[in-house]
């Protein structure tokens, strides 16, 4: 790519200190070789390791901080008030993508269909909160990703068990209503949705958790995804409705289910998916044509027009 010196120097952020930390550093490494490839001026950039005052030094940011601290406004701030351009979205979409709880309350204020739920802790009446969401439940920590922390339950008696895992990981946990159905992941480049994936975790695994997502080879990913084409539209056109109304842009991902009554419901979104070779962007971004660095390279020139 001859035109890769109009990047100037580029930080690849990677590792941080999150529960997500080595995916970090996996999706890192793999942006920056792909980068590398593609002829960029590109190095790896890790907070943890370094003081983020060196960023002065690199002309934008490419972002692969999974987790807190990268993925929750925090970076994106330092990156604001040093001037530098970054990919992805910016301050405030990323903190609220960040709290599960924030999110759904802007999409039911949006009248986006998004399963019911309870913030909840140990001295919660867990009574009370069967009796509303019904059994079964996913409990989930509020501010992680990747499936940390979370555990579905099926007893009434495993809840107190599933709270106390969630916090370990996070002050504040939530409890959600389980949907019973087929899951789906839609994927953003530069405001457009890419094709729908349908996600299938082995019969043995109770959802799409961190094992499956990082270290089972044997999760079932359809691409077609099953739908309809009058159905991965509608899915489509949500989950973009879904990826503005919190304030996300450029690229990331937005997690949903199709229950068995044929009603689609938003679990998450996430502004900095994966990047690994179990990852779901690359794989969409692959559906229509880009190659693994071609994909690193668009997300990059979404620097060049900078619209935090």
């Amino acid at each position: 790519m001859s035109n890769a010196s109009k990047f100037g120097k580029v930080a690849v952020l990677l590792g941080g200190k999150s529960a997500e930390r080595e995916v970090s550093l996996d999706s890192g490494k793999a942006v920056l070789e792909a980068l590398l490839r593609s002829g960029v001026n590109a190095e790896g950039f890790d907070p943890q390791e370094r003081s983020v005052t060196e960023l002065v030094n690199y002309d934008r940011a490419f972002i692969v901080l999974h987790g807190r601290g990268g993925e929750d406004g925090q970076i994106q701030g330092v990156l604001e008030w040093l001037n530098i351009p970054y990919t992805g979205t910016g301050v405030q979409g990323s903190a609220i993508g960040m709290d599960k709880v924030k999110t759904k309350q802007i999409w039911q204020g949006s009248a986006l269909p998004t399963a019911p739920y309870r913030i909840i802790n140990k001295d919660s009446d867990l009574k009370a909160i069967v009796e509303s969401l019904g059994l079964p439940l996913i409990i989930k920590p509020v501010h992680e990703g990747s499936s940390v922390g979370m555990s579905k339950v099926e007893k009434a008696e495993d809840l107190a068990t599933a709270i106390e895992k969630a916090t370990i990981h996070d002050a504040v946990v939530m409890a959600e209503k389980w949907i019973t159905g087929r899951e789906y992941t839609i994927a953003f480049l530069n405001g457009q949705a890419l094709p729908v994936i349908r996600l299938q975790p082995p019969a043995d695994v109770a959802f799409y958790d961190y094992e499956a997502k990082y270290n089972r080879n044997d999760v079932e990913y359809g691409i077609p995804c099953g739908l309809s084409e009058t159905e991965e539209k509608q899915l489509q056109e949500l989950c973009l409705r879904a990826f503005q109304a919190v304030g996300a842009s450029g690229w990331g991902r937005i997690d949903a289910m199709l229950d068995e009554q044929g009603n689609f419901w938003l679990l998450e979104v996430n502004t900095v998916p994966g990047m690994t070779s179990h990852s779901l962007v690359p794989k969409a971004a692959q559906a229509v044509g880009y190659s693994f660095d071609q994909l690193c390279v668009a997300i990059l020139e979404q620097t060049l027009g900078d619209t935090h």
